[in-house]
């Protein structure tokens, strides 16, 4: 059953990404509420079908929403927005090097008129979830980005594309785990539930306080450090395959869509 986002909902998304498109560049925690997010990456046409096959051999970190194919900048989850203006903040990508960053894109994105873009479930989408149940976003409470870090957990290859696994990290009440496992499982199509609880060790992950991506976290005595799947994954994809030319969000910087994120609850 198709959900349909209310009126207020609408105005709200519609409201964030004409900021955006202004020249607002914040991380989107919170931002829109109850309105899925997405992440971004997009490619020349001759690596859009490795692209794809890429996520679709690893649909956890990778969940596609959408393709939006070369010649097109208009997101079908999102009437009259344009993918090049709409993110807060974009990174550049030549040979697998980060090239720039950016808050609007359509200079660098008319150098290839064939790109081929994906948006990709963002866990930013279950956050309204948890903190409905009382379980708080110490990102959103600190006014940080999100922490992400790569993993020693290698993703499924598909062609050129190679690369490891990057995951979000909240710190989460022990006594609230459970239910922030079932409350984000719901949600498939934005990576569900976490992919480890505890030891960032087991992930190869060797300094929690050092994310590679977004803020460093605060986890407070009593909390468990929970690690979700992350859409920031084809980034590391693009470090290690080096393709010639790439466009992504930045991490934390989503694309705000029209969907109601009960949309994708299952």
């Amino acid at each position: 059953m198709t959900v349909l986002a209310t009126a207020e909902q609408l105005a709200d998304a519609r409201a964030a990404r004409a900021a955006i498109r202004a020249g607002r560049a914040e991380p989107t925690s919170g931002v829109a509420v109850g309105l899925t997010q997405a992440n971004l990456i997009a490619v020349p046409a001759d690596w859009a079908f490795e692209t794809l096959l890429f996520t679709q051999r690893n649909p956890k970190p990778c969940p596609v929403l959408e393709v939006i194919e070369q010649g097109d900048v208009e997101s079908r989850l999102a009437p009259g927005s344009d993918i090049r203006t709409d993110i807060g903040r974009y990174r550049i990508w030549r040979d697998g090097e980060l090239a720039e960053e950016v808050d609007d894109a359509t200079e660098v994105w008319a150098e290839h008129p064939d790109l081929v873009a994906f948006l990709i479930g963002c866990s930013f989408t279950f956050e309204s979830g948890l903190v409905q149940a009382g379980i708080p976003i110490r990102h959103q409470e600190l006014e940080r980005n999100v922490p992400m870090y790569r993993t020693a957990v290698a993703c499924v290859p598909a062609g050129r594309l190679s690369g490891e696994m990057v995951v979000s990290m909240r710190p989460i009440a022990a006594d609230r785990v459970a239910d922030a496992v079932q409350i984000s499982g719901r949600t498939p199509a934005v990576h569900g539930a976490p992919v480890h609880i505890g030891d960032p060790a087991s992930l190869g992950i060797v300094d929690l306080a050092h994310p590679d991506f977004g803020d460093a976290p605060e986890v407070r005595e009593g909390e468990v450090p929970v690690f979700w799947a992350c859409g920031v994954t084809p980034q590391a994809a693009i470090m290690a395959s080096k393709p010639p030319f790439a466009i992504t969000h930045a991490p934390g910087y989503m694309f705000i869509t029209d969907v109601p994120d009960a949309e994708y609850i299952v």
